[in-house]
């Protein structure tokens, strides 16, 4: 194999299977390996043209008469809460959020195992054992963090209580924002709406960290699972002319953004 082959990613068409979003319909995805010393960038490359990571695969929809899957990214230094929002963050005051390498544990698991039995049990991941959990974490090769959200003030090397463990990201470095590949929560918490308070906190991180950009994967209008996604404004939506801006009520600016 010459260099120039190593360095060239080669694409992959899934075969047709039934959507997860869209009921009555079919999905197909077009993907290539994240592997090597050039995985970082290509992951930022294609994150920028709509792709997504799990583990060293970076995957597109490539659906042959549907468009509804739609990259996101908000725009962070522009971000403003809404009263809403507010009231997400003053109720998970009291937590704290620690950025850790991509290391798996067994606590992370058994809050990985209760979400996915309480809110994904006929899902796709709902088989994952502890070993899937650690392919997951462990299998990039791009610079991937493991962010921990915990109660404050809470020692668990003392007390040992692995509840105190609530919510986890596992989060992608990228040149210009933070990719938020996945997260999970302890599904017992679910009045504090820990997923959509992990979103604003890394909003918070990305604008510490000067990164423009926190990617939130795909907006599908009409998806209960991914409709959320939508009110994070400002954001930028991909479209086959670029990435344009979302203000606010769904309404588009009139010029694609870089």
């Amino acid at each position: 194999m010459t260099q120039h082959s190593r360095d060239t990613p080669q694409f992959y068409l899934t075969a047709p299977s039934p959507c997860p979003y869209l009921p009555g319909r079919h999905e197909r995805k077009v993907f290539t390996h994240l592997v090597g010393d050039k995985a970082g960038d290509l992951n930022d490359l294609l994150t920028h043209g709509g792709f997504r990571r799990s583990q060293s695969i970076a995957y597109r929809p490539a659906c042959d008469q549907c468009r509804a899957c739609v990259s996101v990214r908000v725009v962070a230094n522009e971000f403003r809460p809404s009263r809403n929002f507010r009231k997400i963050l003053a109720r998970n005051a009291d937590i704290s959020g620690e950025q850790r390498s991509a290391v798996p544990t067994s606590e992370q698991y058994s809050v990985f195992r209760a979400y996915l039995d309480q809110r994904h049990r006929h899902g796709g991941m709902a088989d994952m054992t502890v070993l899937d959990y650690a392919m997951m974490v462990e299998d990039s090769h791009v610079e991937t963090r493991i962010i921990e959200y915990r109660r404050r003030g809470v020692d668990t090397s003392v007390t040992g209580r692995g509840e105190d463990l609530l919510a986890v990201a596992l989060t992608d470095v990228l040149s210009d924002g933070l990719s938020m590949v996945y997260s999970f929560f302890e599904p017992e918490e679910e009045s504090r709406s820990l997923g959509t308070f992990m979103i604003l906190d890394h909003i918070a991180r990305a604008r510490r960290q000067g990164l423009p950009y926190v990617y939130l994967g795909y907006w599908i209008e009409g998806s209960k699972k991914m409709d959320y996604k939508g009110r994070f404004l400002p954001q930028q939506r991909l479209a086959p002319s670029g990435w344009l801006r979302i203000e606010a009520s769904g309404d588009l600016a009139s010029e694609p953004q870089d």
